[in-house]
């Protein structure tokens, strides 16, 4: 597993300064593989809606002082705008990970093409089906989903390989796809959660760890713990999500609101459109 310089992320809060986006250019509900699309697989997506918005989006990360990189789109691959999905930075390395849909496998290998491009080195999780969606990073502590996305053999696998870390298996209901789509740290002392998704047990620890904004049945269907979080508690979020952003506002807060809710029909929202690679 070797190093560089180029990469570094330790949390999900300190300031972004490197991110890894990709535009919705071919995005379609192709074959439903969550709820969120089961809901919209009629109506469709709205592609040019759709690029505004994520166009925005860039213009929005870049004002606040973020580097951008777009990877190449690919007609084959209508879940592109997720770049969550097909990796995750820890520490000095990025993780690549192994898609478990079957419309998605083939998207880590146009990330492994940039990452050669620009000559930064990277872990191939190649045994174990693991999704960026799944894992939040805490400092020491790295949560990871558990879904039909992420088995829990990665989770083993992490930890073995990552013996100064303490990764913990969440188990939650699986038709919520991603652990970020109910549970989301969004400070070292504040997170955001959809409860009923989640064990009595692990809704304890969180409690004990964590200052909980919980979100509700009809804000976690728009995706209110998707947000993202820029560092110095400036927070990416959707206009509908009233409820969260005056909860985060509250708390301190600066919540920037963007709207993709065109985007969002696709079963993300920020973090899901999100690679980070470089916070501090």
């Amino acid at each position: 597993m070797t190093q560089n310089h180029k990469t570094y992320c330790g949390n999900e809060y300190d300031p972004l300064k490197r991110v890894i986006l990709c535009q919705p250019q071919y995005m379609t509900i192709r074959e439903v593989i969550n709820e969120t699309q089961k809901e919209f697989k009629d109506e469709g997506i709205h592609i040019k809606r759709a690029l505004e918005q994520h166009s925005e989006f860039v213009r929005t990360l870049e004002t606040n002082g973020i580097e951008v990189v777009l990877l190449p789109y690919h007609k084959k691959f209508p879940e592109q705008v997720f770049t969550r999905d097909i990796g995750f930075t820890l520490g000095q390395t990025i993780f690549v990970a192994k898609m478990a849909h079957d419309v998605r496998i083939g998207e880590e290998d146009v990330l492994k093409q940039w990452l050669d491009d620009e000559e930064m080195s990277y872990y191939t999780l190649a045994e174990d089906k693991i999704e960026g969606g799944d894992v939040i990073i805490d400092g020491e502590t790295i949560y990871v989903g558990l879904s039909n996305r992420t088995h829990e053999e990665a989770v083993e696998h992490l930890q073995g390989l990552l013996v100064q870390y303490e990764v913990k298996a969440i188990p939650f209901k699986e038709k919520y796809l991603h652990l970020d789509c109910v549970f989301n740290v969004i400070s070292p002392d504040t997170a955001l959660i959809y409860r009923p998704a989640l064990t009595e047990e692990d809704i304890n620890l969180f409690s004990s760890r964590y200052d909980l904004i919980e979100v509700t049945e009809e804000e976690q269907f728009t995706l209110g713990t998707n947000v993202l979080c820029i560092g110095n508690k400036r927070i990416l979020s959707l206009p509908i999500n009233k409820h969260v952003n005056q909860n985060l506002r509250s708390r301190g807060f600066e919540v920037i609101e963007v709207d993709i809710s065109e985007i969002i029909k696709s079963g993300g929202s920020f973090r899901c459109c999100t690679l980070p690679i470089f916070r501090g």
